[in-house]
């Protein structure tokens, strides 16, 4: 009797001591993937400020969702089939409302390659115009890129062929709440398309603004530079960049980003007109302190030097 009552006492231990273990570790995966408020019914995961990883899992981008009358929309899905999953369960807490849109903001991966959790017959997806192009030409090595970096990890992972392409400028509708959606000139890429939700005026930039991080020339710096000054005559109140915590001050969202594309421009430029060559130019300007602290500085700025060079040297 003793010994029941013994191993009984031990068995009961041993349980409290598993929940113990097990229990933190629950909430600490349900906990992993953040969601934060930006306005009335619209909600950000953000992203690590790193380059993608297998720690990270791929978890660099900022995505998120915009909850209308009817449905909710999409703004980008992440890197991975396993954050879009993340992603699709945030929401189905929030609301079991249909995903009627899930709209791109661009094709790097890092954005968009968590689409087939999304799969649904009634899930539009949105993108500019450029994208499905941009997307065929680049997928396999997106693909391959993200298997040597995440492993299996990145099994299931890609992006979707948009539905819905927006040339200029397009309005949905989620049920008492319109987007606007926006398609840019070549910019940070040559498929930039934006989100602003009329009712909040916030504005989803995708990767039109880097905070924090070092803004990645992929498209035409110059044109960037337009583009900027068209989302600051929007005013919106709140900011979602592509990278980093959500603005409310349009001004300073923007202005070290402009400066160090403007430094970029005007040093590449005096190189190009000296006659000097893109090696001895991204070997010089390579070793020029920036204006700020950027994060990822090393591992993108040369390679910002290189596209910037080839940029102008074509327009000359």
């Amino acid at each position: 009797m003793n010994r029941s009552r013994a191993a009984g006492r031990s068995t009961l231990a041993s349980m409290v001591l598993l929940a113990s273990v097990l229990l933190p570790q629950t909430a600490a995966a349900a906990s992993a993937f953040s969601i934060e408020r930006v306005a009335e019914g619209v909600y950000l995961h953000r992203g690590q400020q790193q380059d993608a990883t297998a720690a990270n899992g791929g978890d660099i981008a900022n995505i998120g969702y915009i909850v209308g009358d009817r449905c909710v929309a999409v703004i980008d899905s992440g890197g991975t089939l396993a954050i879009g999953t993340a992603l699709r369960d945030a929401i189905r807490r929030e609301t079991a409302k249909p995903i009627c849109y899930l709209i791109h903001t661009h094709v790097h991966p890092d954005h968009s390659f968590g689409d087939p959790a999304f799969a649904d017959p009634a899930t539009m997806f949105v993108a500019h115009a450029e994208y499905p192009a941009a997307l065929a030409a680049r997928r396999d090595g997106f693909l391959a890129n993200l298997r040597y970096t995440l492993g299996a990890a990145a099994d299931g992972s890609g992006s979707t062929v948009p539905t819905l392409l927006v040339q200029d400028r397009e309005t949905v509708d989620l049920g008492n709440r319109c987007l606007s959606l926006q398609a840019w000139p070549t910019a940070h890429t040559n498929n930039d398309l934006t989100v602003f939700d009329e009712r909040t005026k916030t504005l989803w930039t995708g990767d039109l603004l880097f905070v924090d991080r070092i803004p990645v020339v992929d498209g035409r710096a110059t044109g960037w530079l337009k583009v900027m000054a068209a989302l600051r005559a929007l005013k919106p109140a709140h900011l979602v960049p592509g990278h980093g915590p959500v603005q409310h001050n349009v001004d300073a969202a923007f202005g070290p980003q402009q400066q160090y594309l403007d430094q970029l421009i005007n040093s590449v430029g005096a190189a190009l007109k000296a006659g000097t060559t893109l090696a001895q130019t991204v070997d010089t300007l390579g070793r020029e302190p920036p204006q700020k602290a950027w994060l990822l500085f090393d591992d993108y700025h040369r390679r910002n030097l290189t596209a910037v060079y080839t940029e102008l040297e074509w327009e000359d």
